[in-house]
């Protein structure tokens, strides 16, 4: 399969991403002007589109370019996934020149998804934990 980079998202990848979205557990439900919210917002966006230009995969980096960079929304299209895009994708990311030298390149996952990872150069952090806090939720629990 043919995937190139694409240098922006046209309004019909923006459609398409939130479609994309709908399909997986973590991001079901995000909608179109919480997305466009997000991109404006993005450090950078990893796009790729198919030979036919229709979205093939995404990621989004949140970085200060100096200590941290955290790798969110990595999502491939159900029929591209097994192609290596995945791999591509997060070697684009590693190699940008504004984020090769960012000490940290950080990421979550699910705990299957550990070995697709580690295979990247990505470990388990050592003594982090996730912690989250939902607006409106309890602030100490």
């Amino acid at each position: 399969m043919d995937l190139t980079p694409l240098a922006t998202l046209s309004d019909d990848h923006v459609d398409q991403l939130v479609a994309l979205y709908q399909g997986e557990w973590w991001c079901k439900g995000r909608e179109r002007p919480d997305v466009e919210t997000m991109l404006r917002h993005s450090d950078f966006v990893f796009a790729y589109g198919d030979a036919d230009g229709r979205l093939a995969a995404f990621a989004r980096v949140l970085t200060d370019r100096v200590f941290k960079a955290l790798v969110f929304d990595v999502i491939v299209r159900p029929d591209c996934r097994g192609t290596g895009i995945g791999r591509r994708m997060l070697a684009d990311i590693q190699g940008h020149p504004a984020l090769a030298r960012v000490r940290h390149l950080e990421l979550y996952c699910r705990p299957e998804l550990r070995a697709f990872y580690g295979a990247q150069g990505f470990a388990d952090a050592e003594g982090v934990v996730l912690m989250r806090r939902t607006p409106g939720g309890p602030s100490g629990a």
